[in-house]
Order: structure tokens, then sequence, then C-alpha cells
């Protein structure tokens, strides 16, 4: 018989960063989770990572109190600003450029992001992220 599941968790840790401090440490034990052992794990998963990446991660806490996680790549915000060598995006998006990227860098990003996109090809997910790199106030040069 499958376990009863009490809850999902939905946070976003740094890659290898995984410490028991908040706000992991008190979402964690609210669902009586052994947070170091899901700290070990997370932080032994994410080691292929670069240290201090954002990682949405989605954890499933079940009756007994076991869990398992599933981690999913950094947002494109993350990589739109990296690859633009940015703190943050523009104050105010459509009346400031706070940036310019390229076709390229978006379907670069795509590449990296296509197990988490709704697109079905990788055209299509270089126009999804290079409508979030316009929402943030980047240009968008072919």
């Amino acid at each position: 018989m499958a376990k009863k599941i009490t809850g999902f968790i939905k946070l976003t840790i740094p890659a290898q960063s995984a410490t028991p401090a908040p706000p992991l440490g008190p979402a964690l034990g609210q669902r009586g989770v052994n947070i170091m052992e899901f700290t070990k794990a997370f932080n032994a998963k994410t080691e292929n990572i670069e240290r201090g990446v954002p990682t949405p991660t989605i954890i499933t806490v079940y009756g007994d109190k076991s869990f398992t996680f599933v981690t999913k790549t950094a947002p494109a915000s993350y990589y739109l600003k990296k690859a633009a060598n940015l703190k943050s995006g523009a104050n105010h998006p459509g009346r400031e450029v706070a940036a310019t990227i390229t076709m390229k860098q978006c379907r670069e990003i795509a590449e990296m992001k296509m197990a988490d996109l709704t697109a079905n090809d990788l055209d299509a997910g270089a126009l999804i992220i290079a409508g979030s790199a316009r929402s943030m106030g980047f240009e968008v040069k072919d």
C-alpha cells in the first residue's frame, strides 16, 4: 500500500547550502521531517550544481514523517541576470532598459531549463525566456 501524503513544502534553497537555520528548519520541523537527514540528502543531490544557485525544491512529506524531494532548475530570472551581469532587472520595465541580451543567450538558457518549461521545442522555450527577459526590462535582440 502507498504511503499517505500529509503535505508538500515548496522552498527555494541555495544549492549545496541547505542548513537547519530558518527558513528551512522551521518549515521542515512543523511537519516533523528529520532536518539533518534532508539537508544532507539535498546537499548531496545538488553537489553538481554551482554553489549558491537558487534551487526550487518540492518536498513531499508522508504520514510516517519520511519525505521525498524533487529539485527544479533555477528561475529564468537568475540565468538572465547572470547573462547580463546585473544584480536586478529594471525598476520600471517597459519604460527603461536594464540590459540587452540576444536570442542566442535566450536559447542557451532555454536549453538549461527545458525540463521545467512547458514548451514543446527549443524555439518555443527560447521565446518563453525572451518574454521573461522583456518583463524584467531587458531588450532582446536577434
